[in-house]
């Protein structure tokens, strides 16, 4: 009998291989951070921006936060499509039928999400550091952290925010609508002041949290881990709302 690792493993290469055979998805999830990295990369050149601890240039901030936008197309954005295509289009619904476990049918898909974000984030950072001078000062554990709470928390919001997707016409405007003003007000194109009023307003949400947790990782100021523990409580706390609204309300079949 397989083992129920075993078995999510083994989904989570049959997702990996119908992900690659879309181009198309692929291409959006991958070629969008990285286009916006080139573009405002060259925007701003040499552009200094401020971070807690000192000046550096614009893609030593900008780098780390285009991994945490990576992070969250994949995590967040690809598998909220991912359950509201398949719960319309009846996928969920007969995968019911088979005799594979449904908690090991998801793991197989959150399994496939992540591995998608670490390979993106680690295309971005080579990117950063082969070619826009950032520097990563080997605060390894900080990195890890913050990709497993971030990955954790914002899976956990794609599956919450699938629920509330009324059809397959509408997932896209609803995905989207939730996360673009959270990504402005954030800071994820551009540092803002801790003091301003938006600032105050984007800390209540886990995307600002998570590009603050990897600047302080990629951060070349100070000597200590670049862990922030409240960060990432943050991030813990919303990844464990979202996944209790998502456990509550999750359907396998779709609207009638």
């Amino acid at each position: 009998m397989t083992s129920p690792a075993r078995t999510v493993v083994r989904q989570i290469r049959w997702e990996q291989t119908s992900y690659w055979r879309n181009p198309a998805a692929a291409a959006f999830t991958f070629a969008f951070p990285l286009v916006f990295l080139v573009i405002f990369a060259a925007i701003n050149g040499n552009n200094t921006v401020t971070v807690p601890g000192g000046s550096v240039k614009f893609a030593q901030y900008y780098v780390p936060a285009i991994v945490s936008f990576g992070l969250i197309s994949a995590c967040y954005t690809n598998l909220a499509f991912t359950l509201s295509i398949r719960r319309e289009t009846g996928l969920l619904k007969r995968t019911r039928g088979t005799p594979l476990s449904p908690s090991l049918y998801l793991a197989g898909i959150v399994g496939n999400v992540v591995v998608i974000s670490l390979i993106l984030s680690a295309l971005v950072t080579a990117l950063g550091l082969t070619v826009y001078g950032v520097t990563f000062p080997n605060r390894f554990l900080a990195l890890g952290l913050t990709i497993v709470v971030g990955a954790f928390c914002f899976s956990a919001l794609g599956v919450a925010v699938s629920t509330v997707v009324p059809n397959q016409d509408a997932a896209a405007a609803i995905i989207n609508m939730i996360l673009f003003p959270l990504l402005f007000i954030s800071g994820t194109f551009y540092p803002l002041s801790s003091d301003s009023v938006i600032s105050k307003i984007a800390n209540f949400f886990p995307v600002r949290h998570l590009i603050e947790s990897m600047v302080a990782a990629f951060s070349p100021f100070g000597s200590g881990t670049g862990i922030n523990a409240k960060h990432l409580a943050v991030m813990a706390a919303w990844g464990v709302a979202g996944l209790l609204f998502g456990v509550r309300r999750f359907r396998w079949e779709p609207n009638r």
